[in-house]
């Protein structure tokens, strides 16, 4: 995915632990894609977490360029529904326990 635009990531998406502790017992990493453009990850992030527009680049910026970003945190079928999502156009995701 090349970005096609440049965002500041949010100060609490840059400065999240090693956990990626947010808000809940779970958490969604979205890993980086080289097989989709940069603009269709941002929209499916949208679609799958209900983030804004700045909010989904910021996300998909840092996967890219961090290799991994944690999208979403809550209930375990919350981020089930959320990966669900992301996945239906195969990108590579993972639910975690916030330990």
């Amino acid at each position: 995915m090349t970005p096609t635009r440049t965002a500041t990531i949010p100060r609490e998406q840059r400065d999240l632990d090693e956990t990626g502790a947010r808000d809940g017992p779970f958490r969604v990493i979205l890993y980086n894609d080289d097989h989709h453009p940069f603009d269709a990850v941002v929209h499916q992030v949208q679609k799958a977490t209900g983030a804004p527009e700045v909010e989904a680049f910021a996300i998909t910026l840092q996967a890219h360029e961090q290799g991994r970003a944690v999208c979403f945190a809550g209930s375990a079928e919350a981020c089930q529904r959320v990966a669900d999502v992301l996945r239906e156009i195969a990108l590579h995701v993972e639910v975690n326990r916030v330990s």
